[in-house]
């Protein structure tokens, strides 16, 4: 005797099925589709084969593709392993030590302090821990403006006209640009928008200090200091907003800060700090001993 064929599983949601093929219990609402997610009731969805349903959640990598992994990121779990051994940031890190070593007329300490700020700023786990705390990423800043750039400008001074002016509004432009949550967040999102954003804070540091340290006549000196006292200023302020700002204005970094027994508020606050204190006071030195020059060739003359 042949065997019966065995019944084949409708499926409900596909064309030419009727309305009284749908599970018991779970009859849709008039004048909507029974098919649409939710359609069916609590706990029931359109149709999807179990193979399909099993695959889709047991997939590893799934999980992997969902997040923004940032430059330097993800989040570091020891930072004694977290260094960028990427071929553009130590490229930028030798290119310093590389043209002292071709050129005479270069001074090699400034050059060598260059390359040291540039190894800390992006190859040393400094740049990882930036993903995970934003109180890194003030230091960080800190360390391209107030040391990297200006032994650039010791090393390589720049001869440009109109520099000290135009690299003045750039870098306060930047350092504005860089603490607003819309231009972080693309800065975050993008490692081009990300490179582009510190090339831009580097390149217009170099051109302000080089402008600052080749002064000549006194009254180019003290527009020189008038600028580098509104540098600290604004490092102040953007420091002061921080601080005493009382929501969280960078949400990449909740949940990262866990793990440093930091809130997310916290080590923003500590960010501005950072900017407040330490970043105002290598301003203000520099700023002294440049009317302390003055003020003796004024004296000698």
């Amino acid at each position: 005797m042949p065997k019966a064929a065995r019944p084949r599983r409708r499926n409900p949601c596909r064309s030419g099925s009727g309305r009284n093929d749908l599970p018991l219990g779970n009859t849709p609402s008039p004048g909507r589709n029974p098919c649409r997610r939710g359609a069916l009731g609590e706990g029931v969805s359109r149709y999807r084969a179990p193979w399909r349903e099993a695959r889709r959640h047991d997939n590893p990598w799934r999980s992997q593709l969902d997040p923004i992994v940032p430059y330097c990121g993800p989040a570091p779990e020891n930072l004694l392993t977290a260094w960028n051994l990427a071929p553009l940031p130590l490229a930028l890190c030798a290119a310093p030590l590389a043209l002292a070593f071709l050129r005479r007329d270069v001074p090699r300490g400034p050059a060598a302090l260059a390359a040291a700020a540039l190894f800390l700023a992006f190859v040393s786990p400094l740049c990882a821990l930036t993903v995970a705390l934003f109180s890194a990423r003030g230091l960080h800043h800190l360390v391209l403006v107030l040391i990297a750039a200006p032994a650039l400008a010791l090393a390589f001074p720049l001869r440009l006209p109109f520099a000290r002016m135009g690299g003045f509004l750039g870098l306060s432009l930047l350092l504005w640009l860089w603490h607003l949550p819309a231009a972080y967040t693309l800065a975050w999102n993008s490692h081009a928008a990300y490179w582009l954003m510190q090339a831009g804070l580097l390149g217009s540091g170099f051109a302000f200090w080089s402008s600052v340290f080749r002064v000549e006549r006194p009254a180019e000196r003290v527009a020189s200091v008038g600028l580098v006292l509104a540098l600290a200023g604004q490092m102040g302020l953007i420091g002061a907003i921080l601080t005493f700002s009382p929501r969280l204005l960078y949400l990449q970094h909740l949940g990262a800060t866990d793990a440093y027994g930091l809130s997310a508020l916290a080590d923003q606050q500590l960010a501005g700090l950072i900017m407040w204190v330490p970043g105002m006071l290598p301003l203000a030195l520099i700023g002294a001993l440049l009317l302390r020059r003055g003020w003796r060739e004024a004296s000698a003359a």
